[in-house]
């Protein structure tokens, strides 16, 4: 969706009015108020005078100190027109829909796009006046697009991108074989062969760990959808039909993701039982630092915990002052793109040939509440959140990936790496429409399944061959429309 599109609807979005979104001064008791509310506020630029901005922002940037710099900045530069930004103070999965219209809502929220877009419908949010954003032309389409929403037949843009995620590759350079130069890089490109290909991955990880029990190459939850569809993808297959905007067709099974299927497989023989649950999951940053895991894959924006989790380990292991510790471990630690997948989906044959890994994204992003009582300065929370220099101080201190092309320019690494993948369609943005919500349980479930099978003896084995995966895999698309029909 172009930008000049955008720019059409624009006035359609300043001019809403009392039947577009809920408005702070919505009498709550109202069933209409519940809905979405009525006497929605128009952004007229008049800032509203001494009022307070709770924003809701995601754990990692609150703990790792940005989120205060952000307020911090934020409050100085208004502080002369009387508005201030404070911590939400609420967990960052609350459900505005049902705690906005009693108040207890944030005004602002920064979350992915699919749970920014799920509040569309309801007319929780506030239309945004995307062209006014100094980052408006910055932003490629595919990062605009999932913020996106048809309402009463209207399109809006109801979120401001900020950061692309997207499974990235996590490896400890350190824990590289000493040989690996002569042993590992077959084509002399002086880049470790099991970074580029997952099936020299599965032979490191079983090396590694026939050589010490107590160590592992690469390591992962199986039951997390988010990453393990993207080996579905890599094969054909797909989330919804139509651009992802028809639930009614759902494609996790097309093609042949059943490959994708095996390669999961696969890599959960050479880890051990803690794949099937979130035990991974949970441990990643301590076993990566500790030296039992070797790779695992996570978003950018987590990047500072593994840094600091491997930071801590060189203090405490070789007794590094935390200047040397830190040094080291950026050094060592190693966020990279995903390694490629054999076309055959077996990663013990040799002779196939590679093809690019696909994997589910997201964008996450700022939207406003329709219950706020200060829209206008929302929207001045929400522009300087989203503005170069503080986009650019985000990247610095959570290794995020930045929507904005020009911050990404500046960071560069793997940032223009997330840029280039999303553009090549490698990248499957999560589906900004409310069906969304139905694929986890079952997708969890079909790969818990999945995982547990390796451990299973052979005569109780589910998943023997391609045509079983395949099998298991229409069954879960089945249980997803299932669950979509039933809410309908």
């Amino acid at each position: 969706m172009k930008k000049k599109w955008i720019a059409a609807v624009l006035a359609a979005t300043v001019a809403l009015t009392a039947t577009a979104c809920g408005g702070a001064d919505t009498d709550t008791t109202d069933n209409t108020a519940k809905k979405g509310g009525t006497g929605a506020a128009v952004f007229n630029g008049q800032l509203e005078e001494n009022v307070t901005i709770r924003v809701l922002e995601n754990d990692t940037a609150i703990e790792k100190g940005y989120f205060k710099e952000l307020i911090d900045a934020f409050n100085e530069e208004y502080k002369d027109k009387g508005i201030q930004a404070v911590d939400a103070n609420m967990d960052q999965y609350l459900d505005l829909a049902n705690d906005g219209p009693y108040g207890y809502g944030p005004d602002v929220l920064y979350q992915a796009n699919d749970i920014i877009m799920k509040y569309a419908d309801g007319k929780h949010i506030l239309p945004l006046p995307a062209e006014e954003f100094d980052c408006f032309e910055q932003i490629p389409d595919t990062a605009w697009n999932a913020f996106h929403a048809t309402v009463d037949g209207t399109e809006y843009t109801c979120g401001i991108p900020v950061n692309v995620q997207a499974p990235m590759l996590y490896y400890r350079k350190d824990l590289l074989p000493a040989d690996w130069e002569s042993a590992w890089d077959e084509d002399k490109d002086s880049v470790p062969d099991m970074i580029q290909s997952w099936s020299k991955m599965y032979d490191y990880s079983v090396a590694r760990h026939e050589a010490n029990k107590k160590q592992y190459g690469y390591m992962k939850s199986l039951n997390d959808m988010y990453f393990s569809s993207g080996f579905l993808f890599s094969y054909g297959g797909y989330i919804f039909g139509n651009n992802n905007t028809d639930p009614s067709e759902i494609g996790f099974a097309a093609g042949e993701a059943e490959k994708g299927a095996q390669v999961l497989s696969q890599l959960a023989s050479a880890m051990n039982e803690d794949c099937i649950d979130d035990t991974i999951t949970t441990n990643a940053y301590s076993k990566l630092a500790d030296g039992s895991y070797f790779a695992t894959i996570s978003t950018p924006d987590v990047y500072s915990t593994f840094l600091d989790e491997l930071t801590k380990a060189y203090e405490e292991q070789e007794g590094l002052s935390e200047w040397d510790a830190a040094k080291k471990a950026e050094e060592n630690l190693v966020m990279t793109a995903l390694p490629q997948l054999p076309s055959s989906g077996d990663l013990t044959d040799k002779n196939a040939e590679q093809i690019v890994s696909k994997c589910m994204g997201g964008v996450n992003g700022y939207a406003v509440s329709s219950y706020t009582k200060a829209p206008n300065a929302c929207l001045e929370f929400v522009k300087f959140a989203t503005s170069y220099d503080m986009v650019k101080r985000r990247a610095h201190m959570l290794g995020i990936a930045p929507a904005r092309g020009d911050v990404a320019k500046e960071v560069g690494g793997t940032s223009e790496e997330i840029f280039k993948n999303l553009d090549a369609g490698n990248i499957i943005l999560m589906p900004s429409i409310s069906a969304i919500a139905q694929i986890w349980t079952p997708g969890q479930t079909f790969f818990i399944d999945l995982a547990q099978d390796v451990y299973r003896a052979d005569n109780e084995k589910k998943y023997k061959d391609l045509a079983s995966m395949k099998a298991g895999l229409e069954d879960m698309c089945k249980q997803i429309n299932e669950a979509i029909t039933t809410l309908q």
